[in-house]
């Protein structure tokens, strides 16, 4: 494992995002940025009806797509004809394969990693699917990591394939809501628990502790779930409020030999770029971004 902490924090390009200048989740996106020589790139990825996964983020084609129904039901030959769609409306790019980034990949052997955000997050019948993704991994098995908010997933996938890096994100667990925010009421948790904090834990019922120490223990407890994960991803918005109450995620987090990525930091949003020189005080190691040109140059400055 890399050791802990990384200086000068790592920029990851969201969806392949180099400012603007492709499609999200594009294959053209993912070239420019190995082209620039990116540290890493994440892109979304969602399980194809055979042998495949699908770049994109919704479990339904028609919301990113020229595509219909269920992700899930789409074969690999039907991906290949889709293209990206903004509200509705085609764009000249088209909906890549995991296996033609993977591809890709081995065309650029340089220093630049990938982050795949596992979109699956109901449990599959069977292991294949997860087979399937471990086979497509192999030809850059050292350069990848697999994220996802579902622990259960990536138990299974450590369990299938020990070698490949894994890194969790608490989103399902833990999170800060501005009270003006609208919450969807589809995705936990569902309860702002008494330390004001969205947390669904008996321990959130009502305030035992100092908030500090009631951070301290939902952070042991999150620690058990991946066992291995080389990466914790949180919402930045956790993470500045954490520090609010005296809480530092990254120094727990590196006390484990664990890295911090806080997500997703632009350099567009004026609450994010306040909350970026206590972050990197803080100690977080990568920040994930829509503006990494931007970001570099405000990092470059803090």
């Amino acid at each position: 494992m890399t050791s802990l902490p990384l200086r000068p924090p790592v920029i990851v390009h969201h969806m392949a995002a180099l400012d603007g200048r492709a499609h999200p989740n594009s294959l053209e996106a993912i070239e420019a940025c190995l082209q620039a020589r990116a540290r890493v790139i994440e892109i979304d990825i969602t399980a194809l009806a055979d042998g495949d996964y699908l770049l994109v983020h919704d479990p339904v084609l028609e919301s990113e797509t020229t595509g219909s129904g269920p992700v899930a039901a789409c074969t690999a030959a039907r991906a290949r004809e889709l293209y990206f769609a903004r509200n509705g409306v085609p764009t000249a790019f088209r909906v890549p394969l995991l296996s033609q980034v993977v591809d890709l990949f081995t065309r650029y052997p340089g220093p630049t990693r990938l982050q795949l955000d596992f979109k699956n997050i109901y449990p599959f019948p069977d292991d294949a699917p997860l087979r399937r993704l471990v086979a497509l991994l192999q030809p850059i098995a050292e350069r990848v990591i697999v994220s996802s908010g579902a622990d259960w997933q990536l138990r299974r996938l450590r369990a299938l394939a020990p070698w490949l890096e894994l890194g969790f994100d608490i989103q399902f667990y833990l999170a800060w809501r501005d009270p003006s925010e609208t919450v969807d009421p589809r995705v936990p948790p569902w309860r702002r628990g008494a330390y004001g904090y969205w947390d669904d834990h008996p321990l959130a019922t009502e305030r035992f502790t100092s908030t500090p120490a009631y951070l301290y223990d939902r952070c042991g407890m999150l620690l058990g779930l991946v066992p291995g994960a080389s990466t914790f991803y949180i919402d930045y918005r956790l993470l500045d409020r954490s520090l609010d109450d005296g809480f530092n995620w990254a120094e727990m987090l590196h006390a484990h030999g664990i890295r911090l990525d806080a997500w997703t930091l632009d350099a567009d949003d004026p609450r994010a770029v306040a909350a970026l020189p206590r972050l990197v005080e803080a100690g977080v190691d990568q920040f994930t971004t829509n503006t990494p040109d931007a970001l570099a140059d405000l990092l470059g400055r803090t």
